[in-house]
């Protein structure tokens, strides 16, 4: 299973250079990123509330590894037990040889270094190195283990409709919950870590957090706890081992019935119902009406287009109000309901699936594909300039601030202009192919990729903003911004209207003349 898994994911990087480029720096990231963390662990060392940081933070580490699978962009799907069913496999010689393929990636490298760390932060001693060796590794091992029975017990829920639309609840919980921490941290940076004492004291018993409580208690002399807390570390991850081989033998045995087809009928009429006669009424006559509608239709009925419209909302609210409602946040927040619904204009192509075919039939020229473009960006418009705009009323109502919510809009609608015009561009350079079943939105061997593109777009739009950002800070240097603050309202919309249109403009004879190739890329999925 290990030289299989090296194997998918060596041939998936041979396909193309730009596919090597972006996995090797995603992985130079997140290296980095684990580097840096390493060493603030390794310089908590000595403190007297090390502890109290290193036993949540491996409460926490367990808590993602437990539920982000369950709707993470990039499931692995070399691990997908689905594919195995027609093999003569055991369960447990399965499960033994999936665990060690799991070890196997960037996310346990990462997951290993933070428990390092968080090990060496609070050993002391032979016994607290000794301790912490086991530690680590029963650790580690618990939290690759219960997420991939986490993934198991939940894969054909996951694979049904039923399942898809849960993805958009568990969305909001991501975003309410990173929230939620981030608040958290500061309020611990302003108050101390002396904090974390009581949170510490309870979760140094919680597997597999005990296993780190383990190396602490051995450093102290309390050689009876840390043996204990070791157990329950060992117990917790045979338990998560026997279910995980529980849920796959049913997985791999037992008739598959989640499928809602008696709840199609129903959803069809809904969507047909919020795609009526009287919306079509009000879009653009000709090919941009039809591909509008098409678009609002995904919006609405496609699972993971709609959750991710879903997430976008609700963190382009949350994070913005709050912030005001602690007293730490600005105006300026208000850009993030833009900047959330702007990034849905990325990779526009791919949302259509394999059945982009059917489009790119009806593409036989620049015109053709501008409007195609014009209609797709229009759909996006729609909805995002009106929930920019109720963002930005809202959190200027909350922080009091009504003379600035000129400058607030027009900076959000200067970045959702150039948003648009880099999304529609990386849509068209940068297409990706979304597994149209499952939990995955990206294809294997394309999540380098696809952060490559998002990312870079949204560098380039922030340059793009720059001009209305300068004229801001300008005003605001200058003593005008009281005065004539409110010119930044109709320089931003027409500023970023004219991105828009540039970037479309741009993009459309690209798209006419890489058909065949955007083809190819939303298709392999």
């Amino acid at each position: 299973m290990v030289r299989l898994k090296l194997s998918i994911v060596r041939n998936g990087l041979r396909q193309s250079g730009g596919r090597r480029a972006a996995y090797i720096a995603s992985a130079v990231v997140v290296l980095l990123l684990a580097a840096f963390l390493l060493l603030g662990l390794l310089l908590l060392r000595g403190h007297p509330h090390a502890a109290s940081v290193v036993v949540p933070l491996t409460a926490v580490l367990a808590l993602g590894w437990a539920v982000m699978p369950l709707f993470s962009s990039s499931g692995d799907e070399t691990l997908d037990a689905t594919r195995l069913v027609l093999l003569p496999l055991r369960p447990r010689p399965l499960v033994r040889a999936l665990l060690a393929a799991s070890l196997v990636g960037i996310g346990p490298l990462f997951t290993l270094c933070l428990l390092t760390g968080s090990a060496i932060a609070v050993a002391r001693g032979a016994a607290g190195a000794a301790t912490a060796v086991v530690a680590v590794a029963l650790a580690l091992l618990t939290c690759v283990a219960l997420a991939r029975a986490v993934v198991t017990a939940n894969t054909r829920l996951l694979s049904s409709r039923r399942g898809r639309d849960l993805a958009v609840v568990s969305g909001l919980v991501v975003a309410i919950g990173a929230q939620a921490v981030n608040f958290g941290v500061q309020r611990l940076g302003a108050s101390g870590l002396a904090q974390l004492d009581p949170f510490a004291e309870v979760l140094r018993w919680v597997p597999p957090a005990s296993a780190i409580g383990a190396v602490d208690a051995a450093s102290d002399g309390a050689y009876g706890t840390a043996a204990v807390q070791l157990g329950l570390t060992a117990l917790a991850l045979t338990l998560a081992l026997r279910w995980w081989s529980a849920t796959l033998t049913r997985l791999m045995t037992a008739p598959d019935s989640s499928t809602l087809q008696a709840a199609e009928p129903a959803a069809d009429r809904a969507g047909r119902r919020s795609g009526g006669p009287v919306v079509a009424r009000l879009l653009p006559p000709g090919r941009v009406r039809t591909v509008m509608e098409r678009s609002l239709r995904y919006a609405w009925r496609d699972p993971k287009t709609r959750a991710a419209l879903v997430v976008s909302l609700a963190v382009g609210l949350i994070v913005p109000l709050f912030n005001a409602l602690q007293g730490s946040g600005s105006v300026y927040f208000a850009c993030f309901a833009a900047g959330m619904l702007g990034s849905m204009m990325y990779n526009q192509f791919g949302q259509d699936y394999s059945g982009f075919w059917m489009v790119a039939m009806t593409i036989s020229s620049p015109r053709d594909a501008l409007r195609e473009l014009w209609g797709r960006a229009l759909a996006l418009v729609s909805y995002a300039v009106p929930y920019s705009v109720l963002v930005c009323v809202a959190t200027v109502a909350v922080l009091g601030e009504w003379g600035r919510l000129p400058e607030a809009l027009g900076l959000s609608l200067s970045l959702l202009g150039a948003m648009t015009a880099t999304g529609a561009w990386a849509s068209v350079r940068h297409p990706y192919s979304i597994p149209p079943e499952g939990n995955r939105n990206v294809a294997p061997g394309q999540v380098g990729l696809v952060w490559m593109a998002i990312f870079g777009g949204m560098a380039a739009a922030a340059v793009l903003s720059a001009p209305v950002i300068a004229l801001t800070v300008w005003l605001h240097l200058a003593g005008y911004a009281a005065a004539w603050g409110w010119l930044l309202l109709p320089v931003g919309t027409a500023y970023g209207a004219l991105l828009a249109v540039t970037g479309l403009r741009l993009a459309a004879p690209r798209a006419a003349a890489r058909l065949p190739e955007i083809l190819a890329a939303v298709s392999k999925g």
